[in-house]
């Protein structure tokens, strides 16, 4: 592995800035060790960075200009700019390096730098055992070090994710967001266990991290997941099967169509589009023809997400005398982007005024499906 050595000193800068309670104390004792004179520290405390000459060659005004513009982010609107922040690690080290009468007031203010990646993300690992605010910097920072392809970094976050039970739910689930970078199949005992935890408040992500690895044997404890009491949790169950494709779970999906929530039941359209199949699509279908509902769009779409098999049917549900299903039609239709629903969106996009159960217009849902048609096959098109 690459030694990343510029980019531990990035981070350990950045970090630096970001765990201080009393950031601008912090930024005020950093310009004063950087040596410059307390009417140039006034001055950019106060946010007057353009009393300050820039010079490449002087490390110390680079640090100083460095911090000073932190300082100013913070006080005008208390953003954080963390580019500028990845700056102060190695322009301290170079400044102690070219000016050594500096090294001693900058090491009281900064500390000792990392040796390298490995005692970086040594010290990353060891603030798991911190409070709540330590441990999820220290999940955010572990994460950061993971893409660079630190192995200790994977270990620590396999070891949160692991074993639910010892984790404080945040932490644990903010680490789930990203299981995708450092799961593997030795995870799936924990995770099932977690799965079948379904008084914890982090099941939600426990389907959707054992759905993004492909546990198949979660299928089953997920599908449960849908009587769920929280609307949040049968959200994510749907989600969850989607991705598994797991077929055996259409009817219960089928059943969350109708969910007293409508984003579960739009969740639940999208997973039967996902998984396939001549039940799915019959699920979809029946919901969509049965109980005309005029704001259905997520059963329109999801049908759409068939394919060519489907646009014969949606042609013929434009004649229908319902203009709520014409509309749901000329919306799937535009979204499969099918050469043989381009004349039939235009034709009624030119003729059919009659007027929807939420007050607009087939034509104008035709004209909605065509932009959409033309915008698929033209991105299709640039794909080569």
């Amino acid at each position: 592995m690459t030694d990343h050595r510029d980019a531990a000193l990035r981070l350990w800068g950045r970090q630096l800035y970001e765990r201080q309670g009393e950031p601008l104390a912090w930024a005020e004792a950093v310009l004063r060790a950087a040596g410059r004179p307390p009417a140039a520290v006034a001055a950019a405390m106060d946010g007057r960075l353009d009393a300050l000459a820039d010079d490449p060659s002087d490390h110390a005004r680079l640090l100083f200009r460095t911090v000073a513009k932190l300082a100013a982010n913070f006080c005008d609107d208390g953003l954080y700019d963390a580019d500028v922040g990845t700056r102060i690690g190695p322009l301290a080290l170079r400044l102690a390096a070219s000016e050594p009468a500096l090294a001693g007031p900058l090491g009281d203010v900064l500390g000792h730098p990392p040796d390298g990646p490995a005692s970086l993300v040594a010290v990353h690992a060891a603030e798991l055992r911190g409070n709540r605010a330590v441990r999820l910097r220290a999940i955010d920072a572990l994460l950061e070090w993971l893409e660079l392809g630190h192995p200790r970094a994977r270990a620590a976050l396999r070891e949160v994710a692991a074993d639910h039970r010892t984790q404080d739910v945040t932490v644990w689930t903010k680490a789930l967001n990203r299981i995708a970078l450092f799961g593997d199949d030795g995870l799936e005992p924990g995770l099932l266990r977690a799965l079948a935890d379904t008084g914890h408040r982090g099941v939600r992500w426990s389907a959707l991290a054992c759905a993004e690895l492909g546990f198949h044997r979660a299928a089953p404890l997920v599908t449960a997941l849908l009587e769920h009491r929280d609307p949040m949790v049968r959200e994510g169950a749907c989600e969850a099967l989607g991705l598994l494709g797991d077929r055996a779970a259409v009817p219960a999906l089928a059943a969350r169509l109708d969910d007293e929530a409508s984003w579960v039941g739009s969740a639940a359209a999208r997973a039967l589009g996902e998984i396939g199949g001549d039940r799915a699509l019959a699920a979809l279908w029946r919901a969509m023809t049965e109980r005309r509902n005029p704001k259905a769009g997520h059963l329109a779409a999801a049908i759409a997400a068939f394919g060519p098999p489907v646009v014969d049917e949606l042609i013929g549900l434009t004649a229908d005398p319902d203009p709520d299903l014409r509309a749901l039609a000329c919306r799937a239709l535009g979204a499969t982007a099918d050469e043989r629903a381009l004349p039939v969106l235009e034709r009624l996009a030119g003729a059919d005024l009659a007027r929807t159960g939420l007050g607009g217009l087939v034509a104008t849902a035709a004209k909605q499906g065509l932009r959409t048609a033309h915008r698929m096959r033209a991105r299709a098109a640039a794909d080569g």
